[in-house]
């Protein structure tokens, strides 16, 4: 395949960076990564720009929230659902803390509830009217030992594409 840049500005080659598990389907094996995109159709030009507004919007959020946005960010729209992962997430500070069993909890704890609290104050500026419908539910946790996050946004209707 040819090159492509993704959400975060990086260079790739074709899909070989994607270690996405894979589904049976019809009697082929394919990737989840593609399953999602070929449900309806093809990704077109919007698409990609629609997902990197949304990933920008939520970079935005939890850079003013704990100082620092995430060093990696992809969302999949699927359906009402806009599913985001996140990684380099945590400051120098959050992983020094970490680093014993009580901190690593006191790390989690505070990442997934000042999350959820925040968006459950305010839906940042743009993001509904991004996608198109409105925010239900956000479902958020954190693997502080890898330093990644999922977040599950909930939306009211399908997202428009």
């Amino acid at each position: 395949g040819g090159c492509r840049y993704l959400n975060d500005g990086r260079k790739q080659r074709g899909w070989q960076a994607f270690f996405l598990p894979t589904v049976e389907t019809q009697g082929k094996t394919v990737s989840v990564e593609d399953k999602l995109l070929t449900i309806p159709g093809e990704r077109r030009g919007a698409d990609v720009k629609k997902e990197a507004a949304f990933n920008d919007i939520v970079r935005k959020v939890r850079k003013q929230l704990f100082g620092k946005g995430p060093e990696r960010i992809k969302t999949y729209f699927v359906d009402n659902l806009a599913i985001t992962i996140l990684h380099g997430n945590l400051t120098p500070t959050e992983k020094f803390i970490a680093r014993t069993p009580e901190g690593k909890e006191m790390v989690h704890a505070a990442r997934t509830k000042m999350i959820q609290d925040v968006y459950a104050q305010h839906v940042p500026d743009g993001m509904e009217e991004l996608v198109g419908s409105k925010l239900l539910y956000l479902f958020s946790d954190i693997k502080v030992e890898e330093d990644m996050a999922v977040s599950v946004f909930v939306f009211e209707k399908p997202i428009e594409l």
